[in-house]
């Protein structure tokens, strides 16, 4: 006989919810949900085999290099206050190659952006405003957001932490309670 955990699968729910909900939110906070690819994409999953339960998340994948930020090619973060977690660096080859360069391109589009030349007061190509854009970042690197580390780790200590064992210890009371009246 399959064991139905009620009390804690709704906990897990709640737990998963939380983190896609608040994750969302801090992008909108951030003003980082341009094109909503991002935003829509950030979901989550339970998956519940015979006596265990996993909970899964996944987004775009430059969502990691936004939650997370990546390294300059100088080893520096975009701010003095530098994110001491090793992680993504530009420089690397740990990305496609030309990633950054397109989606900036995309971006600067999308958003009208160009500079003007310094001497002849002209606006610059989109592609030239990308080129200067992406080369800076790519030099300074990309800040951590941890738009989605934070609520993961607070979700898990507001849900996972204080209650999963109340809810598992209901689940297995009312089993119990269950088996004593079938024998009866």
């Amino acid at each position: 006989m399959l064991i139905e955990l009620k009390k804690t699968s709704e906990l897990l729910e709640k737990y998963k919810n939380y983190v896609v909900q608040q994750s969302r939110a801090n992008l909108s906070k951030l003003k980082k949900k341009n094109t909503l690819k991002l935003y829509q994409s950030i979901k989550g999953e339970i998956l519940t085999e015979d006596n265990y339960s996993l909970i899964g998340f996944t987004m775009e994948d430059y969502g990691f290099y936004q939650d997370q930020g990546v390294k300059g090619v100088n080893g520096k973060f975009q701010t003095r206050n530098d994110y001491k977690k090793e992680g993504f660096q530009f420089g690397k080859k740990q990305g496609v190659k030309g990633g950054l360069t397109k989606g900036i391109e995309k971006w600067v589009i999308q958003k009208g952006i160009q500079f003007r030349d310094k001497k002849t007061g002209r606006f610059l190509t989109y592609k030239s405003t990308a080129f200067l854009i992406t080369r800076s970042i790519y030099q300074k690197g990309i800040k951590p957001s941890l738009f989605f580390t934070k609520p993961f780790i607070r979700g898990y200590q507001k849900y996972i932490e204080t209650d999963l064992m109340k809810a598992y210890a209901q689940d297995v009371e009312t089993l119990v309670g269950y088996n004593l009246k079938r024998i009866k």
